[in-house]
């Protein structure tokens, strides 16, 4: 096994790694905002999709629903983030970003630029740019393959339940 392959075989434990000391070093410097990590990612999130249902922010934001619901009643409570009714569907809400937050998310942000430029001091200029391009396409590929996966876990089912017919006989 070479040293590159055993390098790889490290690529999610680092990805993962990398997301969760930037998380904790935005939320330390966050932590002025009075806001929980949970609470600036809802924001942002919110921020860019204003008008989208609980459903589609918690998987925006890989937040289990159940936490969500409690996350922005939170938040609503606050006078954050706004619920309306969904004109097509009666079960649902639309959520807004509320006029009370928007100073709070410019410094959010400030926040969040702040973060990522001490994180990618240790880069070149052109680094960040090839690092961003490679993790784009990354995320691009990654998204196609989210979108075949049905079509693979019905294949492995079908071939799983062949395979318990085939034991029952």
């Amino acid at each position: 096994m070479t040293l590159s392959t055993e390098r790889l075989r490290n690529f999610g434990f680092v990805v993962k790694d990398i997301a969760r000391l930037y998380a904790r070093y935005f939320e330390r410097h966050a932590h002025e905002l009075n806001l929980t990590l949970e609470q600036c990612r809802v924001l942002a999130h919110l921020s860019r999709n204003e008008g989208i249902s609980q459903a589609q922010l918690a998987e925006l934001t890989g937040t289990d629903p159940m936490t969500l619901v409690r996350t922005l009643d939170r938040m609503q409570q606050d006078g954050l983030v706004e619920r309306r009714p969904d004109p097509t569907d009666r079960r649902a809400h639309r959520l807004y970003v509320r006029e009370a937050a928007k100073p709070l998310l410019a410094r959010m942000w400030k926040l969040a630029d702040q973060a990522r430029g001490e994180s990618l001091s240790v880069l070149k200029p052109q680094e960040r740019e090839q690092l961003l391009d490679l993790l784009e396409r990354l995320q691009s590929r990654l998204r196609e393959m989210a979108q075949e996966q049905p079509a693979v876990e019905a294949r492995w089912s079908a071939s799983g339940a062949r395979i318990e017919s085939a034991r029952a006989k």
